[in-house]
């Protein structure tokens, strides 16, 4: 059996963002049809799941502004170009998101959030031994740290109280690899 053949004619740039560019691709489709696709170019992000001492999960509060309102999100952030390491990125992310630091980094999954139309990658790890440290929050950030055990925070994953992909599947990986 043969493999579908999908041909990129032309992608043009629409709009360069902050994080993203927005292109308009043409592609050939198998039948031979030409067709434009949306895409969305992103470096990629690092998140991290930061367990205390106690077991439970540092959390960050912070307002969405595609939402209009305040989620609750496990820290994260984007890569300082795309050549940057993820587990570095994490760090960083940990340390400014919540202030503490973690020489303790282990991968836990590969996450590709949109690919209809993105090619967002974030790399999600889990950070133990957690050491105070000093938070560094962007001038734009407002971020509430919050405790929680993984039961109150899958207890809120299916009361729709959390909703972040990258938060869920890092939660649910976690408390399947860690605690099951």
């Amino acid at each position: 059996m043969s493999v579908p053949v999908f041909e990129r004619l032309n992608r043009k740039l629409v709009q360069r963002g902050s994080i993203i560019d927005y292109y308009k691709d043409t592609i050939q489709v198998p039948n031979g049809n030409v067709v434009e696709w949306d895409f969305i170019a992103h470096n990629g992000a690092a998140a991290v799941i930061a367990v205390r001492e106690d077991g439970k999960l540092l959390m960050v509060r912070q307002y969405r502004n595609a939402l209009d309102r305040e989620t609750l999100e496990i820290p994260a952030g984007g890569l300082n170009g795309k050549e940057e390491p993820t587990r570095l990125a994490a760090a960083r992310e940990l340390e400014e998101e919540t202030g503490y630091r973690s020489d303790h980094l282990e991968l836990l999954l590969n996450l590709r959030t949109t690919v209809a139309f993105c090619n967002e990658k974030i790399d999600i790890y889990v950070a133990t031994d957690l050491q105070p440290g000093v938070q560094h929050l962007d001038r734009d950030e407002f971020i509430q740290v919050e405790a929680y055990s993984t039961d109150e925070l899958a207890e809120m994953i299916y009361a729709g109280k959390i909703e972040d992909g990258k938060t869920i599947a890092a939660i649910m990986a976690y408390r399947d690899r860690y605690e099951h």
